[in-house]
């Protein structure tokens, strides 16, 4: 996947533009600004955001990615894994994805919990005894979606992967344990998204290492741990905290990077990694194209700090 000499390739997402799951104004920038972008900033991938923000024509993204030499990377498919009643809803949308995906050879599915109103209410606070949780009757189901889902990533010749996620039944580290305790019939592997492991009342370096052999994908934010304290003080919800700016440009918050390259580089992770800063559209202080490029820009410093460190120790 990457080449001589490229332990990590790095990868952007509509996220950073503030793209939400759903149409509405940031639906309404130019996808072809943003890939100039992406490319002006250094990067040599992309994820396909919400479906339905990029071409959903097959020839038409190729397109547009190939003229830019840009990889897709794959796909964030949020579903309601607790939902009893949901299993027919839930294997279309991923069926509807994987189809685009596959069509342009795209190698991840990323599947998530959707958010719900009663989890995001205990964002960052779901160890609270009042938050509601998934029962043993849910979980059993969740093992069931995640067995579908694998048969038509399959199909597809995807790599499904879990994201754990802020607002949702699976966000904590231990809500993650019982997440693969659930689905250990099948091959789902992990992406691991460091600004939310933080949210979540985690540590990014512990779960890459926990996870080591589970770990197949990557998402990278950086999170203000001031800002992440007075969103659990105050009871925001994720979108409020992210009006608060709790991600920021990479390297500008808490997360310790050096530790959790040093922690990837010890376990042999080897591939992409998705640079993001979730922000609200039209409330950012720093654009888009230059908050990415400071972040990859820091990131490449780590992974130089890593190689000089290692041919030092030889």
């Amino acid at each position: 996947m990457t080449g001589p000499g490229q332990q990590f390739l790095f990868a952007s997402a509509p996220d950073s533009w503030g793209v939400l799951d759903y149409p509405g104004p940031s639906w309404e920038q130019s996808y072809e600004k943003m890939l100039d972008e992406m490319v002006e900033a250094g990067y040599t991938g992309t994820e396909l955001g919400p479906y339905g923000y990029f071409p959903t024509d097959p020839d038409v993204l190729r397109g547009q990615l190939e003229k830019r030499k840009l990889k897709l990377l794959g796909s964030f498919v949020p579903v309601k894994m607790g939902d009893l009643n949901a299993e027919k809803e839930v294997i279309e949308r991923i069926r509807k994805v994987g189809d685009l995906l596959a069509k342009l050879k795209a190698p991840f599915l990323v599947l998530a919990d959707d958010q719900t109103p009663g989890r995001n209410a205990f964002s960052g606070r779901a160890n609270d005894p009042a938050c509601r949780r998934l029962d043993a009757e849910q979980w059993k189901h969740v093992g069931k979606i995640v067995a579908g889902a694998e048969k038509v990533a399959q199909e597809f010749g995807l790599d499904l992967v879990f994201h754990p996620h802020v607002a949702t039944y699976v966000e904590t580290p231990e809500e993650c344990e019982k997440f693969f305790d659930a689905t250990s019939h099948t091959n789902i592997g992990l992406c691991l998204d460091t600004g939310h492991a933080v949210y979540a009342q985690g540590d990014a370096v512990k779960e890459a290492e926990k996870y080591k052999s589970k770990l197949r994908f990557v998402h990278i934010k950086d999170c203000d741990q001031k800002v992440l304290a007075a969103a659990r003080k105050n009871k925001w919800t994720f979108e409020e905290a992210i009006e608060h700016k709790v991600f920021t440009i990479i390297g500008q918050g808490n997360i310790d990077f050096p530790a959790f390259f040093r922690t990837l580089k010890k376990n042999n992770y080897s591939g992409w990694i998705v640079v993001e800063q979730d922000v609200k559209f039209d409330a950012v202080t720093t654009p888009p194209a230059q908050s990415i490029a400071e972040s990859l820009k820091y990131l490449r410093d780590v992974e130089a700090g890593l190689e000089n460190s290692g041919a030092a120790a030889r």
